[in-house]
């Protein structure tokens, strides 16, 4: 059996509740031996969400499975020194906190190079490491406010609206896996920094790149149809709704035979791609009716046969029930020591030859024992 991604890599992890403890679950995953440094009141995350086995936050669980917690109070001397300790023989910190919070606490790699100039110092902030924000504190629902994408979803004539989960949080959290595993292979230590705000512009990708160049603001579309493709969008039929994404024209000419027969598949409007965007309104109008005319399950089986990219608006408890959940091995379960049971969702990456591994999220402090006093003195 092939080694876990990162073992022999060690991460020290700093930060609370989302973007620096899922990041680090998702080194800890792939093999990391993630040290996890909480203030002497823990991370505060231990006390949202549905209290479970053993007295652990579900949300706690979801975001510090497979790490070791010691408690550090870093705004003292005996902190500090106990945090070089552990840099000395580390990887890389990760750090979740405002720019000017990361500095005071001495943070930063040039703070840190003096125990280990190999270590790299990632920073996960609002808005950067430095600069006129960096003393601003950030949460992913301002920053979707602030980026656009807030104003992009909803309906039209509805108010702007906000992703139903933490999407930049958890979006931040694998670019900063990224920016520390890059940086841990070049193997010369530094600084890396990602800010919430960056990574929500980065993703508006396509969107960003037509206000740029003369396109204008996107605006918001009924039922959150796609800007460039038609009919791409979500679909009300007689029992629910169901999501279907036409990117080209194979894909339209076997969705309009079934809707339409072939008057529909002929007609110009909608005959290409650039056609079908330029009419999407009347589009999606026309096909309203006929949507209405089939359950859910019963427009998700045709299409299915068809090959025509559609899937069923279901309830988040409905999807982890659906059988690819399972064969895809995505619900995982650990136990903690007084057998206390927390069902989770897995890891997404899959590497041959390796198996994944998981144990329950740590108390407060209980590894402090094995790993602060066995940190070696400084050289």
């Amino acid at each position: 059996m092939a080694a876990a991604l990162l073992d022999g890599v060690r991460v020290l992890e700093i930060g609370q509740v989302l973007a620096g403890p899922y990041c680090g679950m998702l080194l800890a995953d792939l093999g990391a031996d993630v040290i996890k440094i909480e203030p002497p009141g823990g991370d505060l995350a231990r006390g949202v969400g549905t209290i479970g086995p053993g007295g652990v936050s579900s949300y706690f669980a979801s975001m510090n499975r497979n790490k070791r917690s010691v408690v550090l109070d870093l705004a003292s001397d005996d902190g500090q020194e106990h945090l070089g300790r552990l840099v000395a023989e580390s990887s890389a910190l990760l750090v979740n906190l405002k720019g000017s919070t990361i500095r005071k606490l001495g943070l930063t790699y040039d703070a840190l190079r003096r125990w280990n100039d190999r270590i790299v110092c990632v920073a996960i902030t609002g808005y950067g490491l430095d600069g006129s924000r960096a003393d601003r504190p950030a949460f992913d629902y301002v920053v979707q406010a602030e980026t656009g994408i807030a104003a992009m979803t909803g309906e039209p004539d509805g108010p702007p609206s906000l992703a139903g989960y933490s999407a930049i949080d958890n979006s931040v959290a694998t670019f900063a896996a990224l920016g520390l595993v890059s940086a841990v292979l070049r193997g010369t230590g530094g600084q890396v920094d990602v800010a919430m705000h960056d990574v929500a512009l980065s993703q508006l990708n396509y969107k960003a790149a037509s206000v740029l160049n003369g396109g204008g603001d996107p605006g918001r579309n009924h039922l959150g149809a796609h800007g460039f493709y038609a009919p791409a969008q979500l679909c009300a039929t007689a029992d629910g709704h169901l999501a279907v994404f036409v990117a080209h024209d194979g894909f339209w000419r076997r969705l309009a035979l079934e809707l339409g027969g072939e008057e529909l598949a002929a007609d110009a409007r909608f005959a290409t791609a650039t056609a079908r965007a330029a009419h999407r309104v009347e589009l999606a109008d026309l096909l309203a009716g006929i949507w209405r005319t089939r359950t859910t399950e019963q427009w998700v089986t045709r299409l299915t046969e068809l090959g025509v990219p559609v899937g069923p608006v279901a309830s988040l408890g409905a999807a982890l029930d659906h059988p690819l959940v399972d064969e895809r091995g995505m619900l995982v379960t650990t136990v903690a020591d007084d057998g206390g049971e927390v069902r989770l969702v897995g890891n997404p990456v899959r590497v041959d030859d390796v198996t994944d591994r998981y144990s329950p999220a740590p108390r407060l402090g209980q590894h402090d024992a094995e790993v602060l006093l066995t940190a070696p003195a400084p050289p």
